[in-house]
């Protein structure tokens, strides 16, 4: 427990500052989704920020915990730090006042005062993608007690920025009957807004770019969590290359998945009726990583039997 208190302490102050304010917005925006009647494109008004104040919550926590395994520290990444929360503090803030306001956030051009702060929204987040991309070039460079755990952290962080850079075609979205003064959308074929996935609010009647999207941001806690795992189960029967090898597998088929569900969505389908195209593509997926997978532990049956011999 000393060991745990020692590098939370050291985990970078902005982070656990935006964790700690996600947290609570994450309560207030769950009391308002039970007290706010009020819907917005299909949706319960407060389901988005409390969406994104989860998904921060993680984030941020994510990001600290990564920084805190760092042998020393990194001004550079600190600064790179900072610009992340106030980025994302700034783009939740503005959500939340288009909440108040009873209105959309994002794409929304419909008066000149949506316009000015759906584009600080844009400004915020590409400024967050380009201080992502600074902190994973120093954390590609820095080495890290352990490879497997490494290389899980560098891929997440990449994978992510894919999963970032994915959300791009929706600023191009424009399906027929989307409302005036809204310049792109989630859904590829349909209006947003229309028949949804539980919760998450995926069109079911055409393709959704937030499928992608969420995929690939997640990246940043599923490859450290399968190094995670590899190190608890197998730690005893597979050395730290061969696991590091299986998290780069992992990492690999982690990005074309995400790719995938974007190129579904793109075509216009939904993400529980694949066609066979896109069956076919995910077999293929299936397959080449679990050749991969095999490569690798082969690979190593063959390394222990020549040390036997």
């Amino acid at each position: 427990m000393t060991t745990v208190r020692k590098r939370a302490a050291g985990w970078p102050r902005p982070l656990l500052l935006l964790v700690s304010m996600m947290a609570a917005l994450t309560v207030v925006a769950a009391i308002g989704l039970v007290t706010d009647a009020r819907v917005l494109t299909g949706a319960p008004v407060w389901l988005k920020p409390l969406k994104f104040a989860v998904s921060l919550t993680l984030y941020g926590g994510t990001l600290a915990w990564m920084l805190s395994l760092l042998p020393r520290r990194s001004r550079l990444a600190e600064r790179a730090v900072t610009v992340i929360v106030a980025a994302a503090v700034l783009e939740m803030a503005l959500i939340v006042v288009q909440v108040l306001r009873g209105t959309t956030s994002h794409f929304n051009t419909g008066t000149p005062l949506d316009a000015v702060l759906y584009n600080v929204m844009g400004t915020a987040i590409t400024v967050l993608f380009l201080a992502q991309v600074v902190l994973a070039v120093v954390l590609a460079r820095r080495p890290l007690p352990d490879r497997a755990g490494g290389y899980a952290i560098r891929a997440g962080l990449a994978v992510s920025l894919l999963g970032m850079l994915v959300a791009f075609p929706m600023l191009t979205q424009h399906p027929d009957g989307t409302p005036p003064g809204i310049t792109g959308a989630h859904s590829v074929g349909v209006p947003d807004g229309g028949p949804g996935l539980p919760v998450v609010g995926w069109s079911t009647t055409g393709g959704d770019l937030r499928v992608g999207h969420f995929i690939g941001l997640h990246a940043l806690q599923a490859l450290p969590l399968l190094a995670i795992l590899l190190d608890r189960f197998l730690g005893a029967r597979l050395d730290e290359l061969v696991r590091a090898r299986l998290v780069l597998v992992g990492g690999f088929a982690y990005a074309g998945l995400t790719l995938l569900a974007t190129v579904q969505a793109l075509r216009g389908q939904p993400l529980l009726r694949p066609d066979e195209i896109t069956l076919t593509a995910a077999g293929v997926l299936v397959a080449a990583t679990a050749a991969a997978t095999g490569l690798v532990l082969a690979r190593r049956s063959d390394h222990a039997t020549a040390v036997l011999v």
